[in-house]
């Protein structure tokens, strides 16, 4: 079944009775700000009746921004049990890894002299983005550790508790 993305009204989409997710205030806004400066590019998945099955914070956020329509996914061929596993999985998979912090390094730079203004729109805070500019490479993290890893490892930065892929 091919699926298509529709314009959906937002007051006929209907919250789930408990997000499997928080969806603080501070998250809320940067998804709006995400929106503001992106468009609503990420499409909400929602039951035939308008029961959100994923994107509880980017209805709330486009709530917020007074949107009259967003972009929806209708998922009509999944039953009860395959929704209520795809939210799970949704919100989850996501969360199963971390940053490729050499890769963010070398974005924030190239970002900057871009549009520094759209680093406000990425969700990373400013002491987080000031981090990534000035924590060592792996090189410079002791010989007796980068000679210990073989390739394809992950290790806990000693320096800011991240995820080195090495």
């Amino acid at each position: 079944m091919p699926l298509t993305i529709q314009m959906y009204p937002i007051k006929d989409i209907r919250l789930p009775d408990k997000a499997l997710k928080e969806h603080p205030e501070r998250q809320i806004e940067q998804i709006a700000q995400s929106i503001e400066a992106f468009g609503f590019n990420d499409p909400v998945a929602i039951d035939p009746d308008g029961q959100i099955i994923e994107g509880v914070g980017r209805v709330l956020a486009a709530r917020r921004l007074g949107l009259k329509t967003i972009p929806a996914l209708v998922l009509p061929h999944l039953s009860e049990a395959q929704q209520r596993a795809y939210r799970m999985a949704h919100n989850k998979l996501c969360l199963n890894t971390g940053f490729n912090l050499e890769a963010l390094r070398e974005e924030v730079p190239a970002l900057m002299a871009l549009d520094e203004t759209l680093l406000t729109s990425t969700g990373f805070e400013a002491a987080e983005l000031e981090d990534l500019l000035t924590l060592p490479t792996l090189p410079d993290l002791s010989p007796e550790l980068t000679e210990s890893l073989s390739s394809g490892q992950t290790v806990q930065c000693p320096h800011c508790g991240g995820v080195v892929h090495v």
